[in-house]
């Protein structure tokens, strides 16, 4: 009869005090690659990329910091993600803090490992410039992908104060690159301000479902959810979560923060709602500490990278 394989656990309260123990995700075990593991937790700690309010370099930390009160089994959706999965923080991402585009090339190259190793990576951000590399690196695993992407901005600028390696820029850029199955890309949250109908009508134009904050005030997002996960099917998808698409009242400590967001509840409405879809990856962007007074921004993050984790396929091993 063969062993039954032992599967790395979050450190528990009642083992370490919740205030003590690894600075790692979940007080998870740290491995300094993806080898042998289903999922990671990495951090990409930047703010380079940033156009508003800095502080996003520090974002991994406190994500980590704050998820030390999760408990490893899911009471809303019944999943236990460490009783199935190999799960470890491999810490974070070696990025160029003075050049931009080479941290670009960095993360390009350190995802292009992790998913060599058949890894899931979930991100611990940094500002959103990060996911043009991470989608680079999973089209050239997987081909293109569907995304869902969720953010109070489109950040499909052609450039920002003449560059074109921005946080408003990824999307963009991926495009660019052919990352997208155009047919499957989903851009939820959008709202605020802008220059003119092309900030959120140029993603629209190219087959893009834009679905503005507006659309999804007042109501559960269950239903849209399930159009979203008919429309992807068994194409592999890719989730980017940035924290402002969250209104400011739930999530101030973040860069561009913009009235009318959707709720903490809804947040967990699109991630839980990704359940039962190949998932491929997921990140949480945009979390400025020095801008979350109480901490909420960074728990609130915390909580839904978990929910990621619980949300992804079950691996057979």
């Amino acid at each position: 009869m063969a062993a039954q394989e032992s599967f790395n656990q979050p450190l528990g309260g009642n083992e370490m005090p919740r205030f003590g123990g690894p600075a790692t995700m979940m007080r998870l075990p740290v491995q300094a690659s993806a080898a042998g593991l289903d999922a990671c937790f990495v951090g990409i700690p930047m703010d380079i990329g940033t156009s508003n309010r800095p502080g996003t370099r520090l974002g991994p930390r406190q994500i980590r910091d704050e998820s030390r009160m999760i408990r490893p089994y899911n009471m809303a959706t019944r999943a236990a993600p460490f009783d199935h999965m190999q799960v470890a923080d491999i810490g974070d991402v070696p990025i160029n803090t003075f050049d931009l585009k080479k941290s670009v090339e960095i993360i390009a190259r350190h995802y292009a490992q992790i998913l060599s190793h058949g890894a899931i990576p979930l991100t611990l951000g940094g500002d959103h410039t990060l996911t043009w590399p991470i989608l680079r690196a999973m089209r050239d695993r997987h081909g293109p992908v569907a995304l869902i992407h969720v953010d109070a901005h489109s950040d499909t600028n052609e450039h920002m104060f003449g560059e074109k390696v921005a946080h408003g820029c990824p999307f963009r850029r991926a495009w660019e690159e052919g990352c997208l199955q155009n047919d499957k890309v989903f851009q939820i949250g959008l709202r605020g301000s802008g220059y003119a109908p092309e900030d959120f009508d140029w993603g629209r134009d190219k087959g893009w479902t834009v679905i503005q904050s507006e659309e999804c005030w007042h109501q559960s997002l269950k239903p849209l959810m399930a159009r979203v996960r008919e429309t992807i099917g068994d194409a592999p998808v890719y989730l980017s979560f940035d924290i402002d698409a969250l209104d400011p009242a739930f999530a101030p400590g973040t860069g561009t923060v913009e009235v009318g967001g959707l709720t903490t509840m809804q947040g967990l409405e699109i991630i839980r709602g990704t359940a039962g879809l190949n998932l491929v990856g997921c990140d949480l962007v945009e979390v400025s500490p020095p801008y979350d007074p109480a901490g909420n921004t960074a728990v609130i993050a915390a909580n839904f990278l978990f929910e990621m984790l619980c949300a992804l396929p079950v691996r057979g091993r």
